[in-house]
């Protein structure tokens, strides 16, 4: 059995697409796509239907915890691009896909434009959705969950603003990851006062789900300076991530959506705690649903006694999430829990398309569960749209299909 430091660094060490650039080119608009209203610009005003009334649709996709989710991830400058917008939300007229994922806090700072002076402070200087209002009243006009992505403690532009709540070095210095960039302090109080407060504004914006990304601790390269957290006040790393969540949901629920987490995949085999800290059992305790990253990509060769997992996307995501539900609802919790981040990108042979997509979903149903969300780091989805069925189906398998892959990590 290898160590969990070891799976936890092989899979970092692959070109993780959430750290890959975000592709800025528009897709060419499809004219014959189904299309209620039209996609605003940064600066226009909301269409007369999309008035921020939330469609009885979305409703129930905001309150009901059964509700199957289906959905794509949206990166900044899509978000941005009235033409990129317009498609995305054409392929979600004519499919099963209900939900976007939307970049509105990412590693480069804010998406959107606010009148917080703490918010304005750590906005960063990257282009913005200048009317994020209008962008989520049209989709929630076209009957589409709006999510809204906040990566939270791999942030160098507010650790850059605000050098008292950083990561350190024994020496005092800030502590800097592989690539020169500085991470706040997941046990700063003050930073997750300002993740709260964003959350806090994008739900009165309209949208129906807050989902936090990067609810980690950096990886602990033998290689870098050790890591030292001011203010851990004797906390463990798990203990402070599942704190952190279980405030957030606390505060969230009062505006009544949903709190969701995205985490390593690994976590869903791994019996015990990464090193940057996620831990199964209590992240999954701490909020709604929990989004494993499961990308057959992203697993070293072997796991599961799989030789080539990238080439086997149907064991890989059928063996983690089977391993995900066992335990999710071993503590009691039943329902949509876990919703796992499927790969619509290639990374290494074989080249992903609509038959990989198809193989991922199934593995979810069998699995026992009915949700799923697209991740594309350019937000690029029209080669993977023959994956997708016209109307949204219940798949999951009841009772769940056991999988033939029975050795965990």
């Amino acid at each position: 059995m290898r160590s969990i430091f070891v799976l936890a660094a092989l899979s970092a060490a692959c070109v993780n697409s959430r750290d890959a650039a975000a592709g800025k080119g528009e897709l060419a608009a499809d004219s014959t796509a189904k299309s209620r209203i039209g996609v605003q610009t940064a600066s226009a005003q909301p269409a007369a239907q999309a008035t921020g009334t939330i469609p009885s649709e979305v409703q129930k996709l905001r309150t009901d915890p059964q509700a199957p989710i289906r959905g794509l991830y949206v990166n900044r400058f899509a978000a941005q691009s009235t033409k990129k917008m317009k498609r995305l939300i054409a392929i979600a007229d004519s499919t099963e896909i209900n939900a976007f994922v939307i970049d509105v806090k990412d590693e480069f700072g804010l998406n959107f434009k606010s009148d917080d002076p703490m918010l304005q402070k750590n906005a960063g200087t990257q282009t913005k959705v200048a009317n994020m209002k209008a962008l989520v009243d049209t989709i929630n006009a076209h009957g589409i969950l709006p999510i809204a992505r906040i990566v939270v403690f791999k942030d160098s532009v507010t650790a850059r603003m605000n050098p008292d709540h950083v990561i350190r070095k024994s020496d005092g210095s800030p502590w800097r990851d592989h690539k020169g960039l500085t991470w706040v302090n997941p046990y700063a109080k003050a930073v997750w006062e300002y993740n709260f407060r964003i959350a806090e504004e994008m739900v009165k914006l309209g949208f129906g789900e807050v989902q936090f990304d990067y609810i980690r601790f950096p990886e602990p390269y033998k290689s870098l300076p050790a890591q030292v957290f001011p203010e851990s006040n004797g906390r463990g790393k798990t203990e402070a991530l599942a704190e952190f969540l279980t405030q957030a949901k606390q505060r969230i629920d009062k505006l009544g959506v949903r709190t969701t987490a995205d985490i390593f995949g690994l976590v869903t085999t791994v019996n015990g705690a990464l090193e940057v800290g996620q831990r199964w059992e209590p992240l999954v305790k701490s909020v709604d649903v929990v989004l494993p990253m499961v990308y057959p990509s992203h697993y070293p060769r072997g796991s599961f006694g799989i030789p080539h997992p990238n080439a086997a996307p149907y064991d890989v995501i059928h063996t983690a999430i089977s391993r995900a539900r066992v335990r999710t609802e071993a503590m009691g919790l039943k329902g949509e829990r876990v919703r796992p981040w499927l790969q619509a990108f290639t990374l290494g042979p074989p080249k992903y398309g609509p038959a990989e997509i198809e193989a991922q979903k199934k593995a979810v149903y069998d699995s026992g569960y009915n949700s799923w969300v697209l991740w594309h780091p350019g937000s690029s989805y029209d080669i993977f749209v023959p994956a997708l069925e016209k109307t949204l189906v219940s798949r999951a398998a009841n009772p769940p299909v056991i999988p033939k892959k029975t050795t965990f990590n």
